[in-house]
Protein backbone atom coordinates (compact mmCIF):
# COMPACT_ATOMS: atom_id res chain seq x y z
CA UNK A 1 0.00 0.00 0.00
CA UNK A 2 1.30 3.77 -1.17
CA UNK A 3 2.07 5.56 2.24
CA UNK A 4 0.52 8.54 2.04
CA UNK A 5 2.80 11.98 2.51
CA UNK A 6 2.07 14.62 4.65
CA UNK A 7 2.79 17.82 2.45
CA UNK A 8 2.67 21.60 4.25
CA UNK A 9 2.54 24.41 1.70
CA UNK A 10 4.15 27.47 2.63
CA UNK A 11 5.35 30.77 1.48
CA UNK A 12 9.43 31.28 2.32
CA UNK A 13 10.48 35.23 0.85
CA UNK A 14 10.15 37.04 3.79
CA UNK A 15 10.07 40.34 2.17
CA UNK A 16 6.32 39.67 0.77
CA UNK A 17 3.73 41.22 3.43
CA UNK A 18 1.19 39.01 4.84
CA UNK A 19 -1.44 39.68 2.59
CA UNK A 20 -0.04 38.54 -0.09
CA UNK A 21 1.21 35.15 1.97
CA UNK A 22 -2.15 34.89 2.83
CA UNK A 23 -3.37 35.07 -0.93
CA UNK A 24 -0.63 33.03 -2.35
CA UNK A 25 -1.30 30.44 0.34
CA UNK A 26 -4.76 30.22 -0.06
CA UNK A 27 -3.71 29.69 -4.03
CA UNK A 28 -1.22 26.93 -3.73
CA UNK A 29 -3.46 24.46 -0.74
CA UNK A 30 -6.23 24.95 -3.23
CA UNK A 31 -4.44 24.58 -6.58
CA UNK A 32 -2.26 21.02 -7.49
CA UNK A 33 -1.37 20.13 -4.01
CA UNK A 34 -3.55 16.78 -4.58
CA UNK A 35 -1.34 15.72 -7.87
CA UNK A 36 1.71 16.93 -6.13
CA UNK A 37 0.75 14.54 -3.07
CA UNK A 38 -0.41 11.41 -5.09
CA UNK A 39 3.00 11.83 -7.05
CA UNK A 40 5.50 12.19 -4.59
CA UNK A 41 3.63 8.90 -2.28
CA UNK A 42 3.81 7.14 -5.60
CA UNK A 43 7.16 7.80 -6.38
CA UNK A 44 8.86 7.82 -2.33
CA UNK A 45 6.48 4.20 -1.75
CA UNK A 46 8.82 2.30 0.46
CA UNK A 47 9.25 -0.85 -1.55
CA UNK A 48 10.31 1.47 -4.35
CA UNK A 49 13.65 2.78 -2.44
CA UNK A 50 15.99 2.23 -5.81
CA UNK A 51 19.55 1.50 -5.02
CA UNK A 52 20.83 3.57 -7.63
CA UNK A 53 19.23 7.00 -6.45
CA UNK A 54 22.30 9.43 -6.09
CA UNK A 55 22.59 11.43 -2.68
CA UNK A 56 24.72 14.13 -2.77
CA UNK A 57 24.76 16.20 0.38
CA UNK A 58 25.39 19.71 0.83
CA UNK A 59 26.93 20.40 4.48
CA UNK A 60 26.07 23.31 6.98
CA UNK A 61 29.26 24.50 6.39
CA UNK A 62 29.00 24.65 2.20
CA UNK A 63 25.44 26.24 2.14
CA UNK A 64 27.12 29.04 4.69
CA UNK A 65 24.78 28.02 7.71
CA UNK A 66 24.56 30.36 10.67
CA UNK A 67 26.78 29.18 13.62
CA UNK A 68 23.38 28.64 15.89
CA UNK A 69 22.00 25.07 16.92
CA UNK A 70 19.66 23.23 18.38
CA UNK A 71 19.97 21.48 22.03
CA UNK A 72 17.47 18.76 21.92
CA UNK A 73 19.28 15.78 20.55
CA UNK A 74 17.07 13.18 18.77
CA UNK A 75 16.91 9.71 19.89
CA UNK A 76 17.91 7.15 16.47
CA UNK A 77 16.33 5.26 14.58
CA UNK A 78 13.05 7.45 14.75
CA UNK A 79 9.94 5.59 13.52
CA UNK A 80 8.34 8.39 11.82
CA UNK A 81 9.03 10.43 8.44
CA UNK A 82 7.54 13.74 7.49
CA UNK A 83 8.03 15.34 4.20
CA UNK A 84 7.20 19.28 3.87
CA UNK A 85 6.89 21.07 0.04
CA UNK A 86 7.86 24.81 0.38
CA UNK A 87 6.32 26.54 -2.39
CA UNK A 88 8.29 29.86 -3.10
CA UNK A 89 11.73 28.63 -2.39
CA UNK A 90 12.39 26.95 -6.38
CA UNK A 91 16.05 26.73 -6.47
CA UNK A 92 17.75 24.71 -9.61
CA UNK A 93 21.66 24.99 -8.74
CA UNK A 94 23.67 24.99 -5.29
CA UNK A 95 24.32 28.47 -5.12
CA UNK A 96 20.77 29.47 -5.31
CA UNK A 97 19.72 26.67 -3.03
CA UNK A 98 22.61 27.88 -0.95
CA UNK A 99 21.73 31.27 -0.56
CA UNK A 100 17.83 30.44 -0.52
CA UNK A 101 18.36 28.20 2.76
CA UNK A 102 20.34 30.56 4.68
CA UNK A 103 17.23 33.72 3.56
CA UNK A 104 15.30 30.23 5.31
CA UNK A 105 17.61 30.03 8.22
CA UNK A 106 17.27 33.63 8.89
CA UNK A 107 13.30 33.57 8.87
CA UNK A 108 13.26 30.75 11.20
CA UNK A 109 15.55 32.32 13.69
CA UNK A 110 13.65 35.17 13.99
CA UNK A 111 10.83 33.41 14.36
CA UNK A 112 11.65 31.97 17.63
CA UNK A 113 13.36 29.17 16.38
CA UNK A 114 16.49 27.65 17.36
CA UNK A 115 17.44 27.10 13.47
CA UNK A 116 16.45 26.23 10.37
CA UNK A 117 13.16 23.67 11.04
CA UNK A 118 13.93 20.68 8.78
CA UNK A 119 16.19 17.83 9.03
CA UNK A 120 17.12 18.10 5.09
CA UNK A 121 16.71 19.47 2.39
CA UNK A 122 16.25 18.36 -0.68
CA UNK A 123 16.36 20.59 -4.40
CA UNK A 124 15.85 20.61 -7.49
CA UNK A 125 19.52 20.22 -8.09
CA UNK A 126 19.53 16.97 -7.19
CA UNK A 127 21.26 17.97 -4.08
CA UNK A 128 20.31 17.07 -0.10
CA UNK A 129 21.18 20.27 1.85
CA UNK A 130 21.76 19.12 5.50
CA UNK A 131 19.37 21.75 7.79
CA UNK A 132 19.84 20.11 11.70
CA UNK A 133 20.91 16.95 10.08
CA UNK A 134 20.99 13.60 11.66
CA UNK A 135 21.06 13.99 15.69
CA UNK A 136 19.24 16.90 16.78
CA UNK A 137 15.25 17.55 16.88
CA UNK A 138 13.99 19.60 14.29
CA UNK A 139 10.96 22.06 14.41
CA UNK A 140 8.61 21.21 11.83
CA UNK A 141 5.63 19.69 13.29
CA UNK A 142 4.81 20.06 16.86
CA UNK A 143 4.27 16.47 18.40
CA UNK A 144 6.30 14.83 16.06
CA UNK A 145 10.00 16.40 16.42
CA UNK A 146 10.93 14.51 18.69
CA UNK A 147 10.32 10.79 17.11
CA UNK A 148 10.49 11.84 13.50
CA UNK A 149 12.74 13.24 10.60
CA UNK A 150 11.61 15.96 8.99
CA UNK A 151 12.75 16.44 5.32
CA UNK A 152 11.75 19.03 2.49
CA UNK A 153 11.57 19.60 -1.10
CA UNK A 154 12.67 23.22 -1.81
CA UNK A 155 9.40 23.78 -3.79
CA UNK A 156 8.31 23.56 -7.44
CA UNK A 157 5.99 25.25 -9.37
CA UNK A 158 2.82 25.44 -8.90
CA UNK A 159 0.79 22.28 -9.21
CA UNK A 160 3.69 20.30 -10.81
CA UNK A 161 5.89 17.37 -8.76
CA UNK A 162 9.13 17.76 -7.82
CA UNK A 163 12.22 17.06 -10.14
CA UNK A 164 13.07 13.37 -11.44
CA UNK A 165 16.45 14.15 -9.77
CA UNK A 166 14.75 15.89 -6.35
CA UNK A 167 12.38 12.61 -6.28
CA UNK A 168 15.87 10.53 -6.98
CA UNK A 169 17.72 12.44 -3.98
CA UNK A 170 14.76 12.29 -1.93
CA UNK A 171 14.28 8.30 -2.53
CA UNK A 172 18.55 8.06 -2.00
CA UNK A 173 18.52 9.90 1.46
CA UNK A 174 15.70 7.67 2.85
CA UNK A 175 17.56 4.64 1.41
CA UNK A 176 20.57 6.36 3.50
CA UNK A 177 18.59 6.83 6.37
CA UNK A 178 17.11 3.35 6.77
CA UNK A 179 20.65 1.46 6.03
CA UNK A 180 22.66 3.76 8.65
CA UNK A 181 19.93 3.47 11.43
CA UNK A 182 18.99 6.86 11.48
CA UNK A 183 15.50 5.71 10.47
CA UNK A 184 13.36 2.69 11.15
CA UNK A 185 13.14 0.44 8.33
CA UNK A 186 9.55 -0.14 9.43
CA UNK A 187 8.75 3.80 9.45
CA UNK A 188 5.43 5.24 9.26
CA UNK A 189 4.23 8.65 7.49
CA UNK A 190 1.66 10.51 8.88
CA UNK A 191 -1.91 10.37 7.60
CA UNK A 192 -2.81 13.26 9.19
CA UNK A 193 -0.90 16.14 11.10
CA UNK A 194 -1.80 18.65 13.34
CA UNK A 195 1.02 21.20 12.82
CA UNK A 196 2.16 24.56 12.87
CA UNK A 197 3.45 25.67 9.83
CA UNK A 198 6.77 26.37 10.23
CA UNK A 199 6.99 29.41 7.51
CA UNK A 200 3.30 30.70 8.50
CA UNK A 201 3.70 34.16 10.15
CA UNK A 202 3.30 33.72 14.34
CA UNK A 203 -0.27 33.76 15.34
CA UNK A 204 -0.30 34.53 18.90
CA UNK A 205 -3.86 33.53 19.64
CA UNK A 206 -3.82 30.43 18.48
CA UNK A 207 -0.22 30.01 20.14
CA UNK A 208 -2.11 31.02 23.51
CA UNK A 209 -5.17 28.30 22.87
CA UNK A 210 -3.96 24.95 24.74
CA UNK A 211 -6.90 23.67 24.13
CA UNK A 212 -10.20 22.82 22.09
CA UNK A 213 -13.52 24.38 22.72
CA UNK A 214 -14.88 21.85 24.79
CA UNK A 215 -18.70 21.22 24.75
CA UNK A 216 -19.86 21.03 28.73
CA UNK A 217 -22.35 18.50 30.26
CA UNK A 218 -25.13 21.63 30.72
CA UNK A 219 -25.11 22.40 27.35
CA UNK A 220 -25.57 18.67 25.74
CA UNK A 221 -28.40 17.98 28.79
CA UNK A 222 -26.62 15.38 30.62
CA UNK A 223 -28.15 13.65 33.25
CA UNK A 224 -26.65 14.12 37.19
CA UNK A 225 -24.66 10.59 38.31
CA UNK A 226 -21.45 10.57 39.76
CA UNK A 227 -18.71 8.11 39.14
CA UNK A 228 -15.29 7.00 41.03
CA UNK A 229 -12.61 10.24 40.62
CA UNK A 230 -9.56 9.80 37.88
CA UNK A 231 -6.27 8.66 39.08
CA UNK A 232 -4.29 11.68 37.65
CA UNK A 233 -2.18 13.03 35.60
CA UNK A 234 -3.80 9.65 33.71
CA UNK A 235 -0.79 7.52 31.94
CA UNK A 236 -2.74 6.33 28.74
CA UNK A 237 -4.83 7.89 26.22
CA UNK A 238 -7.11 5.14 24.84
CA UNK A 239 -9.03 5.69 21.36
CA UNK A 240 -12.66 4.28 20.87
CA UNK A 241 -15.30 4.73 18.49
CA UNK A 242 -19.20 4.24 19.92
CA UNK A 243 -20.84 2.09 17.24
CA UNK A 244 -24.15 2.77 15.58
CA UNK A 245 -24.69 6.23 14.20
CA UNK A 246 -22.76 9.32 13.94
CA UNK A 247 -23.06 13.32 13.93
CA UNK A 248 -22.00 16.28 11.29
CA UNK A 249 -24.13 18.62 12.82
CA UNK A 250 -24.24 20.58 16.56
CA UNK A 251 -27.58 19.79 17.12
CA UNK A 252 -27.51 16.27 15.30
CA UNK A 253 -24.29 15.47 18.29
CA UNK A 254 -25.72 17.01 21.45
CA UNK A 255 -28.61 14.58 20.94
CA UNK A 256 -26.42 11.39 20.00
CA UNK A 257 -24.45 12.04 23.31
CA UNK A 258 -28.00 12.55 25.42
CA UNK A 259 -28.92 8.82 23.44
CA UNK A 260 -25.38 7.45 24.39
CA UNK A 261 -25.28 8.13 28.30
CA UNK A 262 -29.11 7.00 28.63
CA UNK A 263 -28.16 3.98 27.09
CA UNK A 264 -24.64 3.63 29.63
CA UNK A 265 -27.02 4.22 32.56
CA UNK A 266 -30.36 2.82 31.49
CA UNK A 267 -29.09 -0.42 29.71
CA UNK A 268 -25.81 -0.87 31.18
CA UNK A 269 -26.73 0.59 34.66
CA UNK A 270 -23.12 2.31 34.97
CA UNK A 271 -22.40 5.77 36.62
CA UNK A 272 -22.50 7.83 33.83
CA UNK A 273 -21.79 7.70 29.58
CA UNK A 274 -18.47 5.53 29.63
CA UNK A 275 -16.61 8.29 27.89
CA UNK A 276 -13.92 10.89 29.76
CA UNK A 277 -14.75 12.71 26.06
CA UNK A 278 -16.54 12.53 22.71
CA UNK A 279 -15.74 13.76 19.61
CA UNK A 280 -18.65 14.41 16.89
CA UNK A 281 -17.54 14.65 13.51
CA UNK A 282 -18.96 18.22 13.44
CA UNK A 283 -15.07 19.11 14.69
CA UNK A 284 -16.42 19.43 18.55
CA UNK A 285 -15.50 18.01 21.86
CA UNK A 286 -18.00 16.92 24.51
CA UNK A 287 -17.34 16.50 27.93
CA UNK A 288 -18.68 13.01 29.05
CA UNK A 289 -17.58 12.22 32.75
CA UNK A 290 -14.86 14.80 32.41
CA UNK A 291 -11.30 15.14 32.97
CA UNK A 292 -11.60 13.90 36.69
CA UNK A 293 -13.89 11.27 36.58
CA UNK A 294 -13.39 7.82 35.87
CA UNK A 295 -14.88 6.75 32.67
CA UNK A 296 -16.37 2.49 32.54
CA UNK A 297 -15.05 1.45 28.71
CA UNK A 298 -11.64 -0.36 29.20
CA UNK A 299 -11.77 -2.29 32.61
CA UNK A 300 -8.28 -2.44 34.43
CA UNK A 301 -7.67 0.94 32.66
CA UNK A 302 -10.26 3.27 33.13
CA UNK A 303 -8.80 4.80 36.86
CA UNK A 304 -5.70 5.53 34.89
CA UNK A 305 -6.25 6.40 31.27
CA UNK A 306 -8.64 9.09 29.44
CA UNK A 307 -10.69 7.60 27.11
CA UNK A 308 -11.95 9.58 23.96
CA UNK A 309 -14.53 8.06 22.01
CA UNK A 310 -14.68 9.02 18.38
CA UNK A 311 -18.89 8.88 17.85
CA UNK A 312 -19.70 6.46 14.55
CA UNK A 313 -18.46 3.17 13.72
CA UNK A 314 -15.47 3.44 11.55
CA UNK A 315 -14.42 -0.09 10.82
CA UNK A 316 -14.40 0.69 6.66
CA UNK A 317 -13.40 4.72 6.49
CA UNK A 318 -12.16 7.03 9.19
CA UNK A 319 -13.59 10.12 10.49
CA UNK A 320 -13.53 13.03 8.91
CA UNK A 321 -10.52 15.57 9.42
CA UNK A 322 -12.52 17.81 11.77
CA UNK A 323 -13.02 14.86 13.95
CA UNK A 324 -9.37 13.95 13.64
CA UNK A 325 -8.21 17.24 14.34
CA UNK A 326 -10.53 17.32 17.50
CA UNK A 327 -9.04 14.48 19.06
CA UNK A 328 -5.43 15.54 18.28
CA UNK A 329 -6.04 18.41 19.95
CA UNK A 330 -7.73 17.42 23.12
CA UNK A 331 -4.62 15.17 23.98
CA UNK A 332 -2.42 18.13 23.11
CA UNK A 333 -4.83 19.49 25.30
CA UNK A 334 -4.87 17.26 28.07
CA UNK A 335 -1.07 17.03 28.41
CA UNK A 336 -0.48 20.48 28.71
CA UNK A 337 -3.04 20.85 31.66
CA UNK A 338 -1.58 18.58 33.05
CA UNK A 339 -4.02 15.97 33.03
CA UNK A 340 -2.09 13.44 30.74
CA UNK A 341 1.77 12.87 31.73
CA UNK A 342 4.13 13.95 28.90
CA UNK A 343 5.53 10.78 28.39
CA UNK A 344 2.11 8.87 27.95
CA UNK A 345 1.15 5.63 25.99
CA UNK A 346 -1.40 6.32 23.20
CA UNK A 347 -3.83 2.92 22.55
CA UNK A 348 -6.56 1.87 20.41
CA UNK A 349 -9.68 0.42 22.72
CA UNK A 350 -8.87 -2.96 21.22
CA UNK A 351 -4.84 -2.74 22.64
CA UNK A 352 -6.61 -3.36 25.96
CA UNK A 353 -10.27 -4.91 25.25
CA UNK A 354 -11.60 -7.96 23.22
CA UNK A 355 -13.51 -5.45 20.94
CA UNK A 356 -13.48 -4.23 17.47
CA UNK A 357 -13.25 -0.65 18.55
CA UNK A 358 -12.23 1.69 17.57
CA UNK A 359 -12.29 0.32 14.14
CA UNK A 360 -10.05 -0.71 11.75
CA UNK A 361 -9.55 2.74 9.56
CA UNK A 362 -9.82 4.35 12.87
CA UNK A 363 -6.83 2.31 14.55
CA UNK A 364 -4.88 2.99 11.09
CA UNK A 365 -5.12 6.90 11.62
CA UNK A 366 -4.49 6.60 15.03
CA UNK A 367 -1.02 4.38 15.15
CA UNK A 368 0.71 7.61 13.17
CA UNK A 369 0.06 9.36 16.12
CA UNK A 370 2.85 10.37 18.69
CA UNK A 371 3.29 8.12 21.63
CA UNK A 372 1.30 5.54 20.07
CA UNK A 373 2.21 2.28 21.30
CA UNK A 374 0.72 -1.28 20.32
Amino acid sequence: MVPWLLVFSALVLPTWGVSSWEKTQSQQVSEGLQQLLGNISQLIEKGRLGRDDALITVSRAEWGAQAIGCGSKLSRPVDVLVVHHIPGLECHNQIVCSQKLRELQAYHIRSSRCDVAYSFLVGDDGRVYEGVGWNVQGSHDRGYNNISLGVAFFGTQEGRSPSPVALSAMRGLISYAVKEGHLSSKYIQPLLVKSEDCLAPPQKGRQKRACPHIVPRSAWGARESHCPKMTLPAKYAIILHTAGRTCSQSDECHLLVRDLQSFFLDRLNTCDIGYNFLVGQDGGVYEGVGWNSQGSCTDGYDDIALSIAVMGIFTGSPPNAAALEAAQDLIHCAMVKGYLTPNYLLMGHSDVSNTLSPGQALYNVIKTWPHFKH
